[in-house]
């Protein structure tokens, strides 16, 4: 049973992100290791597999980026632990264009105006990884993962200039 069959959810990048939190509580409270106390050794042990099988599949579907990783792991392409870069001399680019951005930022203003920037081109790329899953588009959807794992260590490498620049 994938992810999506778990919580009865259709195989697709846009989620309900509500309804599957709400799925998620349920199937918690359904399947929780305590209602199995009095049960058998054996009861127990599955109660707990079954547990983090739920947790796992909910912190994959939560998250955009895992998500469509997955969803492209059921179609047969598996990019969590790849070690492909991306060849794309345009992207290469710009991911070069932010390093030296961010090697710049000093301050609260560059530091809001990166985020700003970051976000924003995060919320394109998602929406195109949106359009190239809903296609079968699986090679693009793949190269956008990528871009997006990029684009997601430049934001964690945000938060850490945030955190030297308030102390």
């Amino acid at each position: 049973m994938n992810h999506f069959e778990l919580f009865d959810m259709p195989a697709a990048f846009n989620l309900d992100a509500a309804e599957l939190q709400q799925r998620y509580r349920k199937l918690q409270q359904t399947l929780h290791p305590d209602r199995f106390a009095n049960g058998s050794e054996r009861d127990k042990l599955m109660a707990v597999q079954r547990t983090a099988q739920l947790n796992d599949a909910y912190q994959t579907l939560r998250s955009p980026l895992s998500r469509a990783e997955y969803l492209l792991e059921l179609r047969g392409l598996e990019l969590a632990h790849e070690q492909t870069t991306l060849q794309d001399p345009e992207f290469l680019m710009a991911q070069m264009e932010w390093r030296e951005r961010i090697a710049e930022v000093d301050d609260w203003e560059s530091l809001d105006a990166a985020y700003k920037d970051l976000q924003e081109q995060m919320r394109d790329l998602q929406s195109e990884l949106e359009q190239q899953l809903n296609s079968d588009d699986n090679e693009n959807a793949a190269n956008s993962v990528r871009k997006l794992k990029f684009m997601h260590k430049l934001h964690h490498e945000l938060e850490q200039i945030e955190e030297r620049i308030r102390y």
